[in-house]
């Protein structure tokens, strides 16, 4: 058989290859499509059982067995899965273009939710009843007729553009390296960092430190190299990525700028074709948000707040760099070096002085702790196929039951895109043989070990693994039965991210970290004094870094919304935007768009303002915890866990999410403790 269309139990990692992709996927879409052609018939019912539950089976087909090739695709991306999933990726487009226009299926749903049975169906199947109706409308299928084929053509093109922008971030990334052969310019750098780039240049036949632009190498150069030229290379480097830079590196096609270019002008032709405004009210329908405006209203009031606390920040780094490192002209490349020390010089201590207490296996059995106390739950290591030997497998039981699984890919490869993510594999459902177990793919890129020891994490690491894990517990910890909005399915994507940045939090708490270090070389636990240290420093340059990500948010909402694009391309609305709010200005050649993934090939666009948004809900349901801890004396609470899990982690989408939280908080959210937690809180 071919493994892609064994469905029976976990993917089969082991066997698949590229040549299976089309076989499988026509295979799929041939009898999704005989499906469709019957279920579509006069005589069949438009009821749950009969109209509705036959196509969720099917869909979960395709689904599944496209998702693990879209998976290789971000973590395998080697020449023969990349050509395997573009090949396929215009099919699976079209199918699902031609799904959402399907007038007959459109009809039968509309038909259901007239019925007198819709009444008698439970809310959760209710919900997605009133879910698919909203995405038809979406997805086009009131258009006119000779409407229809534009709409599915601009679906298709658009998902070309998101796999070749995405394509061009990694190639563009990976053709970088910079190799040092003189010693003394590694002044600054940690040992760790020094020795992965010897390794990388052993890897490469060279002698020397080979440096790329793959974080785990990237990072420790900006942060700690004293050499300032070996800053600005990488820092260029790595600013005019997959731009029209890349025709000097004989790479033109890696320009991302036509790519830009066509996404919003499809994006803006597609909501106007649905009789919208702009494309962001098109992301918005969906979403917790009721409107552009109420959006930018948020998020301008967010940063009336912060940039006076930014403005404080960049001018007590300016001092600082002037005074005490005599630099007068602090540039871009200067930024996090001088913040380095400078947090050094006010906190005694620095970032690699903390990472040695965080290796990668105290963190993971500190972060499975932190899960077991709050859930009720036990995990443990699992055997399973998978896409690379280093990649890891693991169970999570309740009173002996398999009630999830997860894969774990912590390290960075250069065949692995870059950032961090969880995505599902399978989700959970009631069927009629049982539960199906839902399955996440937890991914990272982290240093991995060198010389035989294990990876280290910086403390930032330790909070992007707690964050994916939160997004893994929301897929894993469901108690829904219904497929669509099971785990993160069918949850308002300004709302994913509370479950995410919830976890973060926990890397504040003493009693969590103490329990989850072990220095590298003494074994030692974490001091409380340097904890302490940390804990004063948390907020440090807060008031920056709240800037950038609203400085991010209002480009992508303006970008979709009320800006108009013309030839010169998105920086003026950079510019615009960043006088706004920023207080910190890239060089005229700096091209942070090209590489902006999230928004142009990573389902963020119009949506990126949704970290701030959630982070207001996360921020506010993690007080709840302080809250216990101030009774219990910690907030790794069982019982406030236990609210948690039932209101808000195991009712996935099949309700809407600020339900949710006022389920468990018992009102409407309030921004106060997102202030506080940032060190921005007014007295």
């Amino acid at each position: 058989m071919n493994p892609l269309l064994d469905l029976s139990s976990l993917p089969r990692f082991d066997t698949v290859r590229p040549e299976h992709v089309a076989p499988a996927i026509q295979q799929l879409l041939a009898e999704g499509r005989a499906l469709i052609a019957r279920q579509t018939q006069p005589n069949v019912t438009p009821s749950w059982d009969d109209f509705v539950a036959p196509l969720i089976d099917a869909g979960e087909r395709l689904s599944r067995a496209w998702g693990i090739v879209g998976h290789l695709h971000s973590v395998l991306d080697i020449t023969s899965w990349r050509e395997a999933y573009n090949a396929m990726l215009p099919e699976v487009t079209q199918y699902y273009a031609e799904l959402g226009q399907n007038l007959a299926l459109f009809a039968k749903y509309k038909a259901i939710r007239a019925s007198d049975e819709y009444g008698r169906l439970t809310p959760v199947r209710q919900r997605i009843i009133d879910n698919e109706i909203r995405d038809f409308r979406l997805s086009g299928a009131e258009l006119p007729e000779d409407q229809k084929p534009r709409f599915q053509s601009i679906q298709q093109e658009l998902a070309a553009l998101a796999a070749k922008f995405s394509e061009n971030v990694l190639d563009a990334t990976n053709a970088f390296t910079e190799l040092v052969t003189d010693e003394k310019r590694l002044a600054g750098l940690p040992t760790d960092a020094i020795a992965a780039a010897r390794a990388e240049a052993e890897a490469a036949g060279r002698s020397g430190w080979l440096f790329t632009l793959r974080m785990p190498s990237y990072l420790p150069v900006i942060q700690y190299a004293e050499d300032r030229l070996l800053r600005e290379t990488l820092y260029r480097a790595s600013a005019t990525r997959a731009s029209e830079f890349s025709a000097a590196l004989g790479h033109p096609e890696w320009d991302n700028a036509p790519n830009i270019a066509r996404i919003v002008e499809l994006r803006r032709e597609l909501a106007s074709m649905l009789g919208y405004h702009s494309y962001a009210e098109v992301s918005l329908v969906p979403k917790m948000a009721d409107s552009p405006e109420q959006v930018l209203a948020f998020l301008r009031d967010l940063g009336t707040k912060a940039k006076p606390y930014a403005e404080r920040d960049m001018a007590e780094l300016n001092d600082f760099a002037r005074n005490e490192l005599a630099i007068a002209d602090l540039q871009p490349w200067d930024i996090g070096w001088a913040a380095e020390k400078l947090r050094q010089a006010r906190y005694s201590y620095s970032d690699q002085e903390v990472k040695q207490y965080f290796p990668e296996p105290r963190v993971l059995a500190g972060l499975f702790n932190v899960v077991e106390k709050l859930y009720g739950v036990n995990i443990r290591e699992d055997q399973a196929p998978v896409w690379d030997a280093d990649v890891r497998f693991f169970r999570i039981e309740r009173d002996g039951t398999l009630i999830g699984q997860f894969y774990l890919d912590l390290h960075a490869r250069a065949t692995k895109r870059g950032g961090a993510w969880m995505d599902s594999a399978i989700s959970r459902r009631r069927t009629t043989v049982g539960v199906q177990v839902p399955v996440a793919y937890l991914v990272c890129n982290f240093p991995g070990p060198v010389d035989g020891r294990p990876a280290t994490f910086s403390h930032d690491d330790v909070q992007t693994l707690f964050h994916e894990a939160g997004h893994g517990l929301h897929h894993l910890l469901t108690r829904v039965d219904e497929l669509w909005v099971s785990g993160i399915s069918g949850v308002e994507w300004d709302a994913v991210e509370l479950p995410s940045q919830f976890m973060e939090n926990f890397c504040w708490e003493w009693d969590v970290l103490s329990a989850m270090t072990a220095h590298i070389d003494t074994g030692e636990t974490l001091p409380r004094e340097l904890f302490d240290k940390m804990l004063a420093a948390k907020n440090f340059q807060s008031g920056m870094q709240t800037v950038r990500q609203l400085e991010f948010a209002l480009f992508d909402l303006r970008l979709h919304h009320d800006w108009q694009l013309d030839t010169a391309g998105v920086q003026p609305l950079l510019e615009e935007v960043r006088r706004e709010v920023a207080v910190l200005f890239p060089p005229a050649w700096h091209r942070f768009a090209n590489s902006f993934s999230h928004i142009f090939a990573g389902g963020y666009a119009a949506g990126y303002y949704s970290y701030k948004w959630a982070k207001v809900l996360s921020a506010d349901a993690y007080a709840a915890f302080e809250e216990a801890r101030a009774t219990c004396g910690s907030t790794l609470d069982a019982q406030t866990g236990a609210r948690f899990l039932k209101e808000i982690l195991s009712v996935g989408g099949a309700r809407p999410a600020i339900e949710s939280f006022k389920a468990f908080r018992g009102r409407e959210p309030e921004v106060d403790a997102l202030l506080r937690h940032s060190g921005m809180a007014t007295a």
